[in-house]
C-alpha cells in the first residue's frame, strides 16, 4: 500500500478490541466469556496504519479492554468499549472529518442477538444483531444494534466521508465465542454466543431517536423488493461506506493461534492481505484473498463484502503509481538475485516479484519485464530468490526495479490431520492403515501433517463408524457421500482416493491469477443476479430484468432462476470459460458447454447473460456452487480442470487436448493431476500470459427462504 495515497486525504480510524468482560455473566445465566484475541488484533492494526501507511496517532481512537491477573482491564475507564464511549465516540469521529476524509473502524469482539426493538421493520419475531459492549453483564448496559450503527454510518456517508467497517465477530446466536475446541491439538474460538440475550436493558437510544433510527433503516431498503419487513441481518443496503465482515450472519468467526499467538482469522489475513498485496488494489481484489484464505481454513466460515468493492482500499477512484523495491545485487551463477525488501515490508518465501529494467518507467507493460524471482530466503530487511522465468536476454543488473506480483504460491499438496482415537482399538487399528495409506498412496495430493505443519483437512471417526474429514477447525465438510464405514478392508484406499478428489477440488477453487498489475486484473466483472420465480427461458427477455445494480448474494432454493452475468470491460476480445464447483464435489464446464468448444469469445464492451436454474442433488438439503469464471488472451483448455462428482465412478468424463499447449494450460495439467509430483505451484510464474478469474457463489438450502448472503 502506498504512503503517498494518504497525502492529499485525512484519514480517522477507530479501534475497538474487547478481551475483557467484566462482568461476562448475564442474568439468564448465559455467559458473554473473556476473549484472548482481541486487544493484539486491533494492536497490530494501529502498528499497520502507523507505520505502514503513516497514520498520525492523534488521528487513531483507541476502546480496548484487556484481560489482566486482576481482572480488571489496565485502560482507563473511559477508554473502555461500553455502548457509551462507543456511540461518543464514533459522533466525535464524524464530527472531526471532514468530506473526503478516509475513516476506518475495526471491531474484535463478540457479536450478538436481541429481540428487536423494530417490530414494525422486522416483525414481532425479529432480532437485532448487535456489538457486544465489555459492560454487558450489567442490566444496566446496552447492546450497540445493528439500527444505531447503520445510523452512525449513514451520517458518515451523508457527510461524504470514505468509510470501511471492518467487523471480526460473529453475527448470529448460534456460536459461543470462548469455547474451547481441542480438537487434534489445537484450540480454536468462536466470537458470538449460543442464545438470544433477552435480558431487560435500558430501551433509549443514544445515538438518535426511535423514529430516526426506523426511517434512516427503512432508506437503506430503498428499492427492495422484500415487502414489508427487513431481514435480520447488519446494514441491509450499505450505501456510501464499505463493510468486510467476519461471516455470513448464521456462521461462525473463528478465533485461533497464527505465528503462535492467537488472532482472530479474518483480522489475521486481512493484515497479512494488506502487507503483501500491491497498490492499485480494490476491496473486491483484497476480498478475493481474505475469502479465499478463511474458507478454505474454515468451511463454516464465509466472510461477506457488502457496499463499494470496486473502490480502491482507503482511496478513491482514481488508482496510485505503482511501487518497486530494487536488486541488490545477483549471482549469475545460480540464477539468483537479492532483492531490497524483507519481513519487515511483509514479504515472506513464495513472493513472486518481475524484475524490470533500471529505465522502465511503466511497470504496468508485461512485455518490459525482465524475469520473474520467487523468493525462497527472506530476512528482515532483504530477501534472495531464484528466477523461475527469464523473459529477456542479459544479465539481470543492479538497480533494476522488481514489483510485487504474488502474495506466494498454491499449495497443491494437503496436510491430513488424523484424530486420535482414545479408547477403541479397532478405531486405533483403523487410523493406523489409514496413516499407512497416505503414505503410499497419496499421490502427491495429501500426506499426513507434521506437528508444526499447517491443517488442511482432520479425519476422525464419527459414532456411526465412519471415516469423517472435516475442516481444521473440525467442522465436517458437507455431501461427502457415500460413507465410509471403518473396518472394510478397502476404506482407508477409498478415504484417501477421496482426500484427492478434495484436494484437486480446492485447488481449483482457489485458482486465481495474482498479479494485480495484469492488464486484465479489473477487466473482467461477474456478477450475479436472481430473477423472477415465474421466469421463463423460452418466453422472457432477460436484459430489462436486470437491476441497476447487482445484489450481494442471496441464500436460494431450488427450483429459482438466477443469471449470470459476465461482463468485458476491456478493449479486446477475451476467451471466456466458465467452470461451476458443484455441491457433490464435481467440477463441471458450463460455458462453453458444447462438446469440443475450448472457449466463448466475448468482444471488447460486451456483456453475455447466462439463465441458471439453481438445483441441488437428489438427498442434498444445503451446498453451495461456486461458479468460476475465466477469461484469457489466448484460447486455452479448461477442461483439465473437470471433475466428476465425489459419489460417481472415479472414471474421468474429461475432455482433454493431448498434450497442454501453452504455459496456462501447463498450470491447469498441473492443478489436475492424477499424481502430483510437486509440493507447490507457484501461480504467478504463469502471469505472464494475460489471463483473469472471478467467481460468485449460490448457498443453497432446501428449507430456507432466501435471504442476504456473498457476492465475491
Amino acid at each position: 500500500m502506498a504512503d503517498h495515497m494518504l497525502q492529499s486525504k485525512m484519514f480517522r480510524a477507530l479501534l475497538i478490541g474487547i478481551d475483557c468482560y467484566l462482568p461476562n455473566q448475564l442474568p439468564g445465566g448465559a455467559s458473554y466469556s473473556s476473549l484472548g484475541g482481541c486487544v493484539r488484533d486491533v494492536t497490530l492494526v494501529e502498528e499497520f496504519l502507523r507505520w505502514k501507511l503513516g497514520v498520525p496517532s492523534e488521528n487513531i481512537s483507541t476502546l480496548t479492554s484487556s484481560v489482566t491477573p486482576a481482572g480488571e482491564p489496565i485502560e482507563p475507564d473511559d477508554r473502555w468499549p461500553t455502548y457509551e464511549n462507543l456511540v461518543k465516540t464514533i459522533q466525535e469521529l464524524t464530527e472531526a472529518a471532514a468530506p473526503s476524509d478516509q475513516v476506518y473502524i475495526h471491531y474484535c469482539g463478540h457479536g450478538g442477538r436481541v429481540p428487536t426493538r423494530f417490530p414494525g421493520l422486522k416483525g414481532a419475531n425479529g432480532l437485532d444483531e448487535t456489538l457486544v459492549p465489555m459492560d454487558i453483564g450489567k442490566t444496566s448496559a446496552r447492546h450497540l444494534r445493528d439500527i444505531e450503527l447503520a445510523y452512525l454510518l449513514k451520517k458518515m456517508a451523508d457527510k461524504g466521508l470514505n468509510v470501511t467497517l471492518v467487523l471480526d465477530c460473529c453475527h448470529s446466536g448460534g456460536a459461543t465465542r470462548g469455547v474451547r475446541n481441542l480438537m487434534a491439538g489445537k484450540d480454536f474460538w468462536l466470537r458470538g454466543i449460543d442464545s438470544v440475550d433477552t435480558t431487560l436493558r435500558p430501551s433509549e437510544s443514544l445515538v438518535a431517536s426511535e423514529d430516526e433510527l426506523s426511517e434512516s433503516w427503512r432508506s437503506l431498503s430503498a428499492g427492495a423488493t422484500r415487502g414489508l419487513e427487513m431481514s435480520n441481518n447488519w446494514l441491509w443496503r450499505p450505501q456510501g461506506y464499505v463493510l468486510l465482515a467476519a461471516c455470513r450472519p448464521s456462521e461462525y468467526a473463528h478465533e485461533c493461534v497464527f505465528d503462535g499467538r492467537r488472532r482472530g482469522a479474518l483480522s489475521y489475513w486481512l493484515l497479512d492481505s494488506l502487507s503483501r498485496l500491491g497498490p492499485g488494489l480494490t476491496y473486491t481484489m483484497l476480498f478475493n484473498r481474505i475469502f479465499g484464505k478463511v474458507h478454505t481454513q474454515f468451511a463454516a466460515q464465509t466472510p461477506m463484502l457488502v457496499g463499494e468493492g470496486d473502490r480502491v482500499v482507503f482511496g478513491s477512484d482514481r488508482l496510485p503509481p505503482i511501487n518497486a523495491v530494487h536488486v541488490l545485487q545477483t549471482d549469475p551463477s545460480n540464477q539468483r538475485v537479492q532483492l531490497l525488501a524483507g519481513k519487515a515490508q511483509g514479504v515472506d518465501e513464495g513472493a513472486v516479484f518481475a524484475i524490470y529494467p533500471r529505465d522502465a518507467s511503466d511497470y504496468t507493460k508485461f512485455e518490459e519485464r525482465a524475469a520473474l524471482v520467487e523468493i525462497d530466503d527472506p530476512d528482515s530487511t532483504s530477501s534472495w530468490g531464484k528466477i523461475t522465468v527469464q523473459l529477456s536476454p542479459g544479465a539481470i543488473e543492479s538497480g533494476a526495479a522488481a514489483v510485487l506480483i504474488g502474495a506466494g504460491r498454491t499449495k497443491l499438496l494437503r496436510n491430513v490431520r488424523l484424530a486420535t482415537a482414545i479408547n477403541a482399538n479397532h478405531e486405533l487399528e483403523a487410523m493406523r492403515s489409514l496413516e499407512e495409506a497416505l503414505a503410499a498412496d497419496g499421490n502427491g495430493w495429501a500426506q499426513v501433517a507434521e506437528a508444526a505443519d499447517e491443517v488442511h483437512y482432520q479425519v476422525m471417526i464419527n459414532h456411526r463408524g465412519e471415516f469423517e474429514i472435516c475442516d481444521p477447525a473440525g467442522n465436517p465438510l458437507l455431501n461427502l457421500r457415500p460413507a465410509i464405514k471403518v473396518g472394510t478392508a478397502e476404506a482407508a484406499t477409498r478415504l484417501v482416493q477421496r482426500l484427492a478428489h478434495l484436494s484437486k477440488y480446492h485447488a481449483v477453487e482457489q485458482l486465481d491469477n495474482s498479479d494485480a498489475m495484469s492488464s486484465l486484473a479489473r477487466e473482467l466483472v461477474v456478477e450475479l443476479y436472481k430473477l423472477p420465480d415465474d421466469f421463463n427461458p423460452k418466453q422472457s427477455s432477460i436484459k430489462p430484468l436486470l437491476a441497476a445494480r447487482s445484489d450481494n448474494g442471496q441464500l436460494f432454493s431450488p427450483g429459482q432462476w438466477v443469471c449470470l452475468r459476465i461482463h468485458n470491460k476491456s478493449s479486446r476480445v477475451l476467451n471466456v470459460v466458465a467452470l461451476d464447483l458443484q455441491p457433490d464435489w464435481g467440477i463441471t464446464q458450463i460455458i462453453p458447454s458444447t462438446a469440443g468448444a475450448l472457449c466463448e469469445e466475448l468482444d471488447a464492451g460486451k456483456e453475455m447473460n447466462i439463465p441458471l436454474k439453481v438445483d441441488l442433488p437428489s438427498g442434498y438439503q444445503e451446498g453451495s456452487d461456486v461458479i468460476k469464471v475465466f477469461a484469457t488472451v489466448t484460447a486455452a483448455n479448461f477442461r483439465w480442470l473437470e471433475l466428476p462428482a465425489l459419489d460417481k465412478p472415479q472414471a474421468r468424463a474429461v475432455r482433454r487436448s493431448a498434450e497442454p499447449v501453452n504455459e496456462l494450460e501447463r498450470l491447469l495439467a498441473a492443478v489436475s493431476a492424477d499424481r502430483q509430483s510437486l509440493r507447490h505451484v507457484s501461480v504467478a510464474s504463469y502471469s505472464g500470459q494475460d489471463w483473469v478469474a472471478a467467481q460468485v457463489i449460490l448457498q443453497i438450502n432446501r428449507q430456507s427462504a432466501p435471504v442476504s448472503s456473498r457476492l465475491s
